[in-house]
Order: C-alpha cells, then sequence, then structure tokens
C-alpha cells in the first residue's frame, strides 16, 4: 500500500508539472500573439503629413492643462494622430472637434466620438471652420496643435482672425518657437514674430525632448502659448502688414535700404529719440512699427 501511495503522489507532481508548463506555454503564446497583432495595428508614421507621435504621458497632460476652458468652450485639435492627447482633451468635459489628415486613423479615431467630440477627417488648411463648428454651442475657441514645421506659419494665418478665438497652444520645433516668442535685437525676431505680437501675447511654456516622439524626430520641440490680446490702434492695417514685411526683405540691410520705397523723412520723425542711419528692421517693436505706419498713413 506505501509504495502504491508513493506512486500516486509521483503521479500527481508531474501532471500539476504538466498543468504549470501548459499555462506557461499558453500564456506565452497569447503573448506573442498580441504582440504580433499590436504590430499588425501599429500605424505607421508618414513623412508626407509630417508625423511624429507625442508618446510622454505626462507631457501630454501637460498641454492639455495649458488651457483653463469651460464646459461650453470649444476645443479644436489639429492632427490628433492615435488619439494619445485627444483623450486628456475629452476629460476636460469641453466641445471637442478634431481634425485628421490621416485616414488610416478611422478605425481608432472615431471611437473617441460623444456627444461633445466629433472627429472630422479633412485637411485642416482646407476645412471651413465656422461652418463644421455650428453643431455645437461653444462661446470661446481654443486651438491645440502638434504642427510640423512647414505648415506652422499657414496654420496661424488660417486661425488668426477666427472669431471667439481665445488661446492656441501649438507644439512645434524648438526653432520655431524660439522665432515665435523672439524678442527685438535677436537673430530669431523677423516679420513673423511681429505680425503675431499684433494678435496676441506669446509665450514660450516649456521644452519637449525628441525622445517623448515616435518615431524620434531629428530635432527638439517647445510648446508655445497665444492669448488673444485687443488689437491696438492703427490707421491702416494693411500699411503696417506692408511695411513689416519690407522692413524685413533683407535682415542684414539697414532699415533706410529695405524702406527706399517710403517716406523717409516721416519714417524719421517717427523713430524720434531711435532714430539711426543704421537702424535695422530687429531693433524695432511692434509699438515701433506702429508708430512707423500711424506717421505714414
Amino acid at each position: 500500500m506505501g509504495k502504491i501511495t508513493h506512486l500516486s503522489l509521483d503521479r500527481r507532481k508531474i501532471e500539476n508539472k504538466k498543468e504549470i508548463f501548459s499555462s506557461s506555454f499558453v500564456a506565452k503564446a497569447n503573448e506573442v500573439k498580441r504582440k504580433g497583432m499590436f504590430k499588425k495595428m501599429e500605424i505607421k508614421a508618414k513623412k508626407s503629413f509630417g508625423q511624429n507621435f507625442l508618446q510622454d504621458e505626462e507631457i501630454l497632460k501637460k498641454i492639455a492643462n495649458t488651457n483653463k476652458t469651460n464646459i461650453d468652450d470649444l476645443i479644436i485639435e489639429i492632427g490628433p494622430g492615435t488619439g494619445a492627447l485627444t483623450k486628456y482633451l475629452k476629460e476636460k468635459n469641453s466641445f471637442l472637434i478634431c481634425y485628421e489628415i490621416d485616414e488610416r486613423l478611422k478605425e481608432k479615431l472615431l471611437k473617441l466620438e460623444n456627444a461633445k467630440t466629433k472627429i472630422i477627417f479633412k485637411d485642416f488648411l482646407q476645412a471651413n471652420i465656422e461652418e463644421d463648428s455650428h453643431i455645437f454651442p461653444y462661446k470661446n475657441i481654443y486651438i491645440i496643435a502638434n504642427i510640423p514645421y512647414y505648415i506652422t506659419t499657414p496654420i496661424i494665418k488660417k486661425v488668426i482672425n477666427l472669431e471667439n478665438l481665445k488661446e492656441m497652444t501649438l507644439l512645434v520645433q524648438q526653432e520655431v518657437a524660439n522665432r515665435l516668442t523672439a524678442k527685438p535685437k535677436t537673430k530669431e525676431y523677423g516679420s513673423l514674430t511681429v505680425y503675431l505680437n499684433y494678435y496676441f501675447n506669446v509665450t514660450y511654456l516649456f521644452p519637449v525632448n525628441r525622445q517623448a516622439f515616435k518615431p524620434i524626430p531629428k530635432v527638439e520641440s517647445a510648446t508655445v502659448l497665444f492669448k488673444r490680446k485687443e488689437k491696438p490702434y492703427v490707421k491702416d492695417e494693411k500699411l503696417l502688414f506692408k511695411l513689416i514685411n519690407d522692413a524685413f526683405k533683407m535682415k542684414r540691410k539697414t532699415l533706410k535700404n529695405n524702406l527706399k520705397e517710403y517716406n523717409w523723412p516721416k519714417i524719421r520723425q517717427a523713430l524720434k529719440e531711435n532714430y539711426s542711419e543704421t537702424i535695422r528692421a530687429e531693433e524695432l517693436s511692434l509699438e515701433q512699427f506702429i508708430d512707423i505706419a500711424n506717421t505714414l498713413a
């Protein structure tokens, strides 16, 4: 009887080991299967769309919390990608419209839609924002975007006169962020900087390491905040913008050389004590450009 009991116990041990091995094998097989499925489902970034998907959860939360929106405000997200930032924007319970050009992301992004969230698959630069936003009874508009360098300026110019636009938070290349937030008498300061300062108070918020993206870009990024401000008094806006563009036409030239077609004695009068024969456009503030434009008008 003792030998039979001993053999029975040995058999049980062997069976238990088989079960453990089998469970372990199934678990590993499932893990491999899941990884395989993930790879199949993974969307590869398209260079033609300038895609670099932000992956860092802390940075995503930080960007989402930059704007203090109310439940009756509208957030417009440009280029939601895989929806990594969208999920945090939804938590704010504001109205939300996301513009995505890449239709490969439809299956993933449409799952995020609800009564207050709409995903629109369209090139944002071709979109009619006023028409699209009529679906929500919003008060103010907040724009949030992670945008590639080559469409930064076109996007800004598209929305700059958008009615009810209160703030924009843009994640851009570090070099672009430096230009957008530059101060007079610096090499980054240019016509775009002056133009934006006419509409917004522009603030450099925080850098974003390139390792936070997938695929990893070659350059660093930064987040910039634009807060709508009351526009200063200008007699002729068209004249002001033309003056700014002409003044920066050739950055290495003096203001006098760039503005040969203008009434220089009047410009000299507007500059007052700041006048110099060698003064360059990058030395002038928005207020000084406005003074010149109003004197010329």
